[in-house]
């Protein structure tokens, strides 16, 4: 049963109707860290004033690294996330599951009570909001323990679903393949293998709406020892999908092929990226992790190399541990890419955050060593100036992959960080007849000069050192 078919039947068709809960937690203690880094700050400007009145004028002030250093302990973490933010990333999560928002709550507390996360109090508020809007389910903005979520689920009038189960709902719903339903059903059973005791609502009936995809409710009410013996067999099941992936890079390694993977934050347009870079017509949508499954495609450099791009799944904030360890054959590509092309959104409003998210997954794959291109996407939706700044900045690549704009500079940038293959020139002197050597030559690198010289043909050429090297015969002399 779909998730816009109502969770008593499927008789009527529609969306589910959710309450949102942002949890902050800390809230109280980042407010005391602030005011403090700004009285620091304060104190530091004043010395620095009271120095400089001092100072003869033709004696400037040593640099001495104080002030800055101290300047950047007074300076809230840009990687951080407001309440609003966080709220705004976890409406879009739940539109994706299918879901209809119809209220939203903020919860601050210093530290998260044992018993129901977020307080007895506003249990209560929340209790009496699902009730006047009729929602179907309260979806928490944090990861719930099995005793949070049984005293949650016993005192509010629908089902419960904390961030991790949302975000498996999505996986399940977007999961077409047999790898990736393997996968997420293994996610879904480790997660729920805890939670299995007093389940309550929950148990109740087939599930028919979010947080119910997947391995289904009728597994879970199966002993342990079912579900544990069914997680060995997914195990068992991944790791001969993870033999044949394998199997299939060790006979693309045969080939100097190199491999460069997509990585980057949910929704940030790595799909459209990779359509615009090979041509393909992969899912493209701004629903969140609208990509499971990974996808290689070939594509050509301008230095007439060719490299597989493979597309892969989008990371989150507090992206599940059981996702990272299920979907590990999924990103093994990551691991085995020679270089990694961080795809970000230029358009975002904490671009900062979801860099360190990916960073967090990346280092999590032990993958954050390799060399990594920072590309700047969705540059159309900046104004003029914004667009021309992120054009010559150094060290990133500007990009809009829905109008094609700054794809040549990409391509170039992915051609300077490849070490594999390298790029090599050289002068060489073939005979006319040779026609399948000299349509080699034209085909895969790129001719400087030609000259005739009589039945020869004297080409100064550059390419990769794979192609050169089967042309040695050739070769007059490097360059």
């Amino acid at each position: 049963m779909s998730v816009e078919q109502s969770r008593t039947g499927g008789a009527s068709s529609r969306l589910e109707r959710a309450v949102l809960v942002e949890v902050d937690l800390g809230a109280r203690a980042r407010a005391n860290r602030t005011a403090q880094a700004g009285a620091r700050q304060a104190a530091v400007g004043a010395d620095l004033l009271a120095l400089s009145e001092d100072a003869p004028s033709a004696h400037p002030l040593p640099d001495s690294g104080v002030s800055a250093a101290t300047t950047a302990q007074a300076r809230p973490s840009s990687t951080e996330l407001n309440a609003e933010e966080s709220l705004a990333e976890f409406r879009e999560l739940v539109s994706s599951a299918g879901g209809e928002v119809v209220a939203e709550l903020v919860q601050r507390r210093a530290r998260p009570d044992p018993a129901t996360l977020i307080g007895a109090g506003k249990v209560e508020e929340i209790a009496g909001v699902a009730a006047s809007v009729e929602a179907d389910l309260v979806v928490f903005d944090h990861d719930l323990t099995p005793t949070q979520l049984r005293n949650l689920e016993a005192a509010l009038p629908c089902h419960v679903l904390d961030r991790t189960q949302l975000i498996l709902d999505i996986f399940a719903r977007h999961a077409h393949t047999r790898e990736g339903q393997l996968q997420v059903e293994l996610a879904q059973l480790e997660y729920m293998l805890p939670r299995l005791t007093g389940k309550g609502k929950a148990m109740s009936q087939l599930g028919g709406g979010i947080g119910t995809r997947g391995p289904g409710e009728t597994k879970l009410e199966t002993d342990r020892r079912q579900i544990k013996r069914r997680i060995d067999q997914l195990k068992l099941d991944l790791e001969s999908v993870r033999r044949v992936r394998k199997q299939q890079r060790q006979r693309r390694e045969s080939v100097p092929v190199p491999t460069v993977a997509l990585v980057g934050y949910t929704n940030a347009g790595k799909s459209t990226l990779f359509n615009q870079l090979t041509g393909a017509q992969v899912l493209q949508s701004s629903r969140m992790f609208a990509t499971l499954d990974p996808k290689l495609r070939a594509i050509e450099l301008p230095s007439r190399r060719k490299i597989l791009l493979s597309d892969t799944v989008g990371f989150i904030r507090n992206l599940p541990h059981t996702l990272v360890t299920s979907f590990r054959a999924t990103l093994e590509e990551v691991a085995q890419a020679e270089v990694l092309l961080h795809v970000r959104d230029a358009n975002s409003t904490y671009g900062a955050e979801q860099k360190a998210q990916v960073e967090k997954v990346l280092d999590e794959l032990e993958s954050l060593a390799k060399p990594r291109i920072e590309v700047l996407n969705k540059i159309d939706l900046l104004g003029d100036h914004e667009r021309q700044g992120l054009m010559e900045r150094s060290g990133e690549v500007a990009v809009s992959a829905r109008t094609g704009e700054g794809m040549d500079a990409l391509l170039t940038a992915i051609d300077r960080a490849l070490h594999s293959d390298p790029v090599m020139e050289a002068e060489l002197r073939v005979p006319q007849h040779e026609g399948a050597v000299l349509a080699a030559i034209e085909a895969g690198m790129i001719v400087h000069t030609r000259e005739y010289e009589g039945n020869m043909v004297r080409l100064t050429v550059s390419g990769p050192a794979s192609l050169m090297g089967r042309l040695r015969q050739y070769r007059l002399r490097d360059e």
